[in-house]
């Protein structure tokens, strides 16, 4: 189970470039997670690209930001030169890191109950453990949301 102050499961995943990145990798910094269906999609897009946008606003609170679906590299690529996007993505396509993460599961879509991306946040401090974490999010205005989350967590150390 994910929870707050626990150290966060450990992963390795490709990025776009077909670079590995661990979590381990990732210490010393405060880190983004978040897990979103797919590539190129209204609310993929829009959470994307706010993201990328607030880019500059979360390297200066020492964040990186990760986003993670079951998309390959490829796909990746195509979407950040499509929208220009400046925020890394993970590709998890057995979705195992997104199990750890209690990012994949059960989830109701237009009255169908169906597997999949549970589209959710976390943000892990430099030490690697869960500092906060959202189950469930709406695309639109979420990253905004994480940034000022993220700037509280780092007052409060």
């Amino acid at each position: 189970m994910l929870e707050v102050g626990k150290m966060a499961p450990a992963f390795t995943l490709e990025d776009q470039d077909g670079n590995k990145v661990a979590r381990a990798d990732l210490a010393g910094s405060w880190v983004v997670l978040y897990f979103y269906p797919k590539d190129d999609t209204p609310g993929c897009t829009i959470e994307a690209c706010e993201f990328s946008a607030g880019i500059a606003s979360f390297a200066a609170l020492d964040a990186r930001v990760l986003g993670v679906s079951p998309d390959d590299a490829e796909s990746h690529r195509r979407f950040r030169a499509k929208h220009d996007l400046e925020v890394e993505l993970l590709s998890d396509p057995k979705h195992a890191m997104m199990e750890r993460y209690e990012a994949w599961g059960e989830k109701n879509m237009y009255g169908k109950v169906k597997e999949g991306v549970i589209r959710s946040t976390v943000i892990l401090d430099p030490e690697g453990r869960v500092a906060h974490r959202w189950k469930r999010v709406t695309a639109r205005g979420h990253a905004e949301k994480v940034r000022a989350r993220l700037q509280e967590l780092r007052s409060a150390r």
